[in-house]
């Protein structure tokens, strides 16, 4: 029997960046579920603090060379990788110069919230889905983390809904707590919108803050996982509301009922683990 492809998004993962709790359940998840059974890959941005040295990061020229489109600009993306030998897991890494060779992740030194942040967040997306099309390798279960994954299953239910190589993929978003008080600005949506899309597709982002990010990634999503002990009271009755199939946070202190729900997503059946 084929082994169940699960492909996860994050902005962070231990021990290459490590700013929240997010960067602690990227790492060990993905590794029990290899030990599961499962075909694991992993996006996540190459930012400037991430030493290449350090973590043998290197080019995947195969991957390389293609170029994101945000607001009719071209912009290079390059693909990199490297491994966790502990863990027999590749981890690969969208770069490029303009948006993430900084010396901080998404704010600057006095504290600012980055003002090309929206267009960080769309590139990322963006060239996650190109470049897992170029891998050739078609997920079963997309599990995406946090804020700057939210655009992932929006473009996946609209755009890529008939592409051969996510048609039958189930996604599943992890929420947290609020990590910025700002907005990605009033052109959020007109920056990511793709070709094929208008803008009903992407009404549910227009505010463009955390709140408004997260439930426009619930509405699209086949399961959400509570990821903290501490989110936002408006987002967990926006996801009671959706009734969604839901892993409750206190459950996913057992790696085991990750397991469960994966297994119950992939075979449509609608679940609650609370």
């Amino acid at each position: 029997m084929a082994k169940t492809k699960l492909l996860f998004i994050t902005h962070e993962m231990s021990p290459f960046l490590e700013l929240t709790k997010i960067s602690k359940i990227t790492r060990t998840l993905p590794q029990a579920m290899q030990e599961k059974g499962f075909e694991i890959r992993i996006l996540m941005p190459r930012f400037g603090n991430i030493n290449e040295r350090r973590n043998r990061l290197h080019e995947v020229i195969r991957l390389s060379g293609m170029n994101i489109v945000i607001d009719e600009t071209d912009n290079p993306l390059i693909i990199k990788v490297a491994s966790i030998p502990a863990a027999r897991m590749q981890v690969y890494f969208l770069d490029n110069e303009d948006y993430f060779h900084r010396k901080y992740v998404f704010n600057d030194a006095k504290g600012k919230f980055y003002a090309d942040n929206d267009e960080r967040a769309i590139f990322f997306c963006k060239g996650a889905l190109e470049t897992v099309k170029k891998l050739g390798w078609a997920p079963d279960i997309i599990h995406c983390h946090g804020w700057m994954s939210a655009l992932i299953p929006t473009y996946l239910k609209t755009n890529y809904k008939d592409d051969p190589t996510f048609k039958y993929a189930k996604i599943v978003y992890s929420i947290y707590n609020s990590s910025f008080n700002a907005s990605l600005g009033e052109d959020f949506v007109k920056k990511a919108l793709i070709k094929g899309m208008d803008a009903a597709d992407m009404e549910e982002y227009n505010e463009a803050t955390h709140l408004a990010l997260n439930k426009a990634a619930i509405k699209h999503t086949d399961g959400v996982v509570i990821g903290d002990d501490s989110v936002d009271a408006e987002l967990l009755n926006y996801v009671k509301k959706s009734e969604k199939a839901v892993l409750d946070y206190d459950s996913t202190l057992d790696l085991e009922n990750y397991y469960n729900f994966y297994q119950e997503i992939a075979s449509d059946v609608l679940v609650s683990v609370a």
